[in-house]
């Protein structure tokens, strides 16, 4: 098992957890289909530092030292403070996104995470969109995860809202209603091509889920 964080623990505890159940409206749709043991990918789109609390607030207390959300290592880790909190609160797997390593050393600790039965959240896109409403422009590093390791659960999630309610370069939070919409299991293709194809629509088809 892995070394639970104490750090981690308290602040979604103390300040996370509240944060998201309180202070956000916020809508579960298939809570069920939420994969509680590793391997397993949380696949999302991406419009919101939020996205990630959200998706770790999910799990309880018991279970996060098994949840890790893979950050870009360039913002994350671009001055000792944001360093330790980015290690210590929220236990990231840095990736390097200037483009320079081969795949298997950029997903390196992807892999380890995998590995270990652990649940990585992961963005396809690769970074944070302005927009909610869009074409999902979605890079090839989860296909390359899971031909690695086929028996990973991937489960698609659209995020709505949550870029309104704390958009890019914006430090205060706004009450906005927002939603978590879990898909089906995404089931596993060799062919890169048609991997991504498949999660395309699949976005498409989460995001336009009716809640009312």
């Amino acid at each position: 098992m892995r070394h639970i964080k104490w750090v981690k623990l308290l602040f979604f505890m103390f300040l996370v957890k509240p944060l998201v159940f309180i202070g956000l409206g916020l809508n579960l749709v298939n809570r069920q289909k939420l994969p509680q043991r590793g391997p397993a990918i949380l696949a999302a789109n991406h419009t919101s530092h939020l996205d990630t609390l959200v998706l770790m607030s999910l799990y309880p207390l018991s279970a996060l030292h098994k949840v890790r959300p893979v950050a870009a290592a360039d913002y994350f880790l671009k001055n000792k403070w944001l360093a330790w909190f980015s290690h210590q609160c929220l236990d990231i797997i840095p990736i390097d996104r200037q483009g320079k390593l081969p795949r298997e050393q950029l997903l390196k600790g992807c892999y380890q995470a995998l590995e270990r039965d652990q649940i990585i959240i992961f963005f396809p896109e690769g970074t944070r969109s302005l927009t909610e409403t869009r074409d999902f422009h979605l890079k090839r590093g989860i296909h390359a995860l899971v031909q690695k390791y086929p028996q990973t659960y991937v489960a698609p999630i659209m995020l709505r809202g949550l870029g309104k309610a704390l958009p890019k370069g914006e430090g205060l939070l706004v009450p906005f209603n927002c939603d978590v919409i879990i898909g089906d299991k995404l089931a596993y293709a060799d062919n890169s091509n048609h991997y991504i194809a498949t999660l395309k629509k699949t976005y498409e088809h989460l995001q336009k889920y009716n809640i009312h």
